[in-house]
């Protein structure tokens, strides 16, 4: 082949390979792998990419190397075909400089293409969620003092706080109330494997409920069937009690809860377990607040909700009184 053969002229091709970190190192999808043993040069800037040693193990040989845009048009000179695997930032600089070189239209610019060699699956996020939380517990001198029993307060805040990003209807206020209160349960478990008696960590955390969930559903996960809300609500109860064999239906109730939620929830349980449980007498409100407790959940109000909406009704009316608009 000489210098001016059309093959020796070929501008050649620039794969420029993404990974997620979020993914198991070495997980790449078929077209990777195929276009890494098919290279005749394979590039990387980062030494310590998590991708490299895997790549290596399968015969691939790697060149630490970070080429400007020129150079990497000049190794792809004669048709050859050279794959970078793109740092964690994506290689800006490079392909900012190959944009450039091929504004200029003076040179002919080998074919480039981004291959996608592994996608976050859903929930992905979440892992980069634990990891800033492990360098926060670590770093940063408040977070690396808080306790389960000093964070409480803040789990019913934000969670108050979710409640009224609901009732407001505001999309943005409720995906970020809801990432506040899981964030809660991120930090709550980071400081749970510091526990010398009883560690556990998150993992433990969402094998727990993913374990609860299947054993619970079994009209999804196994051979029952359920076509109605109310039978699904039976499956729920009936492997609930199952699994607590509790002595009173009243057991597992938060007493530390709104007067009215729990007064509601009281009833509630009571009702699904077809007791007959006169309501105590006695004076004052609380008996009479108790008693419409009572009578809204029979009715299938959520007495907490209701006088949240009217007490937010009263909160505008005294606005409107002071000449404040809402």
């Amino acid at each position: 082949m000489n210098a001016t053969s059309p093959e020796a002229a070929a501008p050649g091709r620039i794969v420029l390979l993404t990974t997620s970190h979020r993914v198991a190192p070495g997980l790449l999808s078929w077209p990777a792998w195929q276009a890494l043993r098919s290279a005749d040069r394979v590039l990387c800037a980062d030494g310590a990419h998590p991708q490299l040693p895997y790549l290596r193990e399968a015969g691939i040989p790697v060149d630490e190397a970070a080429p400007t845009a020129q150079e990497l048009i000049d190794a792809c000179a004669g048709g050859r075909t050279v794959v970078v695997v793109a740092t964690g930032e994506g290689e800006p600089a490079l392909t900012d400089g190959l944009a450039r070189l091929a504004g200029t239209g003076r040179i002919a610019m080998p074919e480039l293409e981004l291959l996608p060699a592994s996608y976050d699956l859903p929930g992905a996020r979440l892992l980069d969620l634990v990891q800033v939380m492990d360098r926060i517990r670590v770093e940063c001198p408040w977070s690396s003092q808080q306790t389960h029993k000093g964070l409480a307060k803040y789990g019913i805040e934000e969670a108050y706080e979710l409640v009224e990003a609901i009732e407001d209807g505001d999309r943005d206020e409720l995906r970020e109330e809801l990432g506040d209160v899981l964030l809660q349960v991120v930090f709550h478990s980071r400081i749970a494997e510091e526990d010398p008696e009883s560690p556990f960590s998150i993992d433990d955390v969402a094998g727990g409920i993913v374990t609860k969930l299947i054993h619970r559903h079994p009209h999804v996960f196994g051979d029952e069937t359920a076509t109605t809300p109310e039978e699904v609500k039976e499956h729920w109860l009936r492997t609930k009690a199952e699994e607590k064999r509790r002595e009173s239906v009243t057991e597992g109730i938060p007493l530390g809860q709104p007067g009215l939620a729990l007064a509601a929830k009281l009833a509630s349980r009571v009702r699904t377990a077809g007791l007959d449980v006169p309501l105590p007498t006695g004076d004052g409100i609380g008996y009479e607040l108790l008693a419409m407790a009572v009578r809204a959940e029979a009715a299938g109000v959520d007495p907490e909700a209701a006088l949240r909406v009217a007490a937010r009704a009263y909160r505008d009316a005294v606005r409107a009184a002071e000449g404040v608009s809402s």
